[in-house]
């Protein structure tokens, strides 16, 4: 088998069921094998904790958005020079190009060191590689690596598992230090009200919603709290978050389309603010709204169970259906030479094999599959 063919054929399918450019499915594809790469490693897998939203995607929650970049807490700073780093991400390198259809040409491992004003260090490192889509005669694309000794770490870390969902992917998984899901939950908090950048308001907004991983108030109230000790902030309040809201609008389509199929509107994921705010303070939180039983010969398709074998372009769709149960939002759909908007709430694969059933308020069994999607806001 040819790999790098397979790898390019999987990975152009993989960019069309998404709805994303090519290259981000390839970039998507180099950062779980370097994942893998750094928990084989005997010495980045005992001093690197993974975090922020990779972590947040690749080990607990579908966030429907691609991530770019890997962060990092470290659990001391004497692996914080670039000789040794350079030479565990050179041997990372070399052991990944053995699994996958991936290189790490050498010369393209950039590490800069800088000192917080709290004392600790932190060091930005870009990990050029080429893949399958990016080896034909052009530079080396880079995934920003942040590896930090300035942060709180309130809980222990846990032993998560990365979802890696490719044809070659290491049949043994690939198992991180993480942040668990609490801390990693409240440091998306904090970030809310720290910077006005909208993948932490879609994050946030995302992960509240969806109530049954939500973690327990009282832990994740300490984790934010110590968390923003450490900083020298106020706990985060929705009055806070608010004075920024013109910069979270300004920035909005642009940072979040490149991401995903379509930047949902921004006022769905705003309005959700007060009610999070209001749980952390104290008050339950509103009750989801009922949703469709599911027999026995269904299952919800997500992410981590997407196994419908058919044409990357009839997945997109479906996709879509998925994406927009999950921003609620309503999917208009071109069928039999009519507009007919739906409103989904989950997408259930039967036992009959790859049909689905939609959970909406006006639904046609083929017209996810065949149709033209155009996103608009629930009312």
């Amino acid at each position: 088998m040819d790999i790098r063919r397979t790898a390019e054929r999987n990975l152009r399918e993989a960019a069309t069921a998404w709805g994303i450019e090519p290259h981000f499915a390839e970039k998507d594809y180099a950062l779980g094998w370097l994942l893998w790469g750094i928990s084989r490693h005997r010495t980045l897998s005992e001093h690197l904790i993974f975090k922020g939203g990779t972590c947040i995607k690749k080990c607990f929650h579908e966030l429907h958005r691609l991530s770019e970049d890997l962060d990092f807490t470290l659990a001391g700073e004497s692996i914080l020079a670039p000789g040794p780093l350079s030479k565990a991400f050179a041997e990372i390198g070399e052991r990944i190009q053995d699994r996958a259809a991936l290189t790490f040409p050498e010369g393209s491992r950039k590490f800069k060191l800088h000192r917080k004003p709290r004392g600790r260090l932190f060091c930005r490192a870009h990990i050029g590689y080429l893949g399958p889509l990016s080896s034909r005669g052009r530079a080396a694309q880079r995934i920003k690596v942040d590896l930090t000794a300035d942060e709180r770490m309130v809980l222990a870390p846990v032993a998560a598992r990365v979802h890696h969902p490719c044809f070659d992917a290491p049949k043994e998984g690939i198992t991180v230090r993480s942040y668990g899901f609490a801390e990693a939950f409240g440091e998306k908090i904090v970030a809310l009200a720290e910077r006005a950048m909208p993948r932490d308001l879609y994050d946030v907004t995302n992960l509240f919603r969806s109530a049954e991983p939500r973690p327990d108030r009282s832990v994740l109230r300490d984790v934010i709290a110590q968390k923003c000790a450490y900083r020298n902030m106020a706990f985060p309040t929705l009055a806070h978050v608010e004075k920024s809201r013109d910069d979270f609008e300004r920035k909005w389509s642009a940072m979040l389309r490149r991401q995903m199929p379509d930047a949902p509107p921004m006022e769905p994921f705003w309005s959700a603010l007060p009610g999070l705010f209001r749980w952390l303070e104290g008050a339950a939180a509103a009750a989801a709204p009922p949703a469709l039983a599911k027999s026995g010969a269904e299952e919800i398709v997500s992410a981590r169970t997407w196994r419908l074998p058919m044409s990357g372009r009839k997945r997109f769709h479906l996709n879509s259906v998925r994406f927009a149960a999950s921003n609620h939002l309503c999917v208009d759909l071109l069928y039999q030479d009519a507009v007919r908007r739906i409103e989904p709430y989950s997408l259930r694969r039967t036992e009959a094999g790859p049909l689905f059933c939609m959970h909406t308020t006006l639904a046609q069994r083929d017209a996810a599959a065949t149709g033209r999607t155009a996103f608009r806001a629930r009312r």
